[in-house]
């Protein structure tokens, strides 16, 4: 591997889950298109995105500023979710497995957030 965050348990489920979402979306009407599904899509893949930006060259304080951002940005999926489910979008068990995936990460990012000195 030759970048530092491809190691990163936190950077793999957060791609993991972009692609799923990135399906998700697909689901949508088209009239979403360029609103919801591109905000969860754009959401989805900022988490992926600032745990790789803050952990390529950067102090522990900087990294820790990305981690935060992708933890907003990990909520904010979680709440296009809501929106999701609230429109007839998606199904409850779908809301839910993804609910509890976004749950999880964001525990995991907070947890290694918290472990950088």
């Amino acid at each position: 591997m030759s970048f530092k965050f491809e190691s990163l348990n936190i950077w793999k489920k957060a791609l993991d889950l972009s692609v799923e979402i990135d399906n998700i979306a697909k689901l949508f009407p088209k009239w979403e298109m360029f609103n919801l599904c591109s905000q969860i899509r754009r959401a989805s893949d900022s988490v992926v995105l600032n745990i790789a930006e803050g952990c390529t060259g950067q102090t522990n304080p900087e990294f820790k500023r990305f981690l935060n951002y992708s933890i907003r940005s990990g909520i904010e999926v979680v709440s296009c979710l809501f929106i999701a489910k609230r429109k007839d979008y998606i199904q409850q068990d779908m809301f839910t497995k993804y609910y509890s995936e976004y749950e999880v990460l964001i525990k995991m990012i907070t947890s290694f957030r918290d472990k950088l000195s």
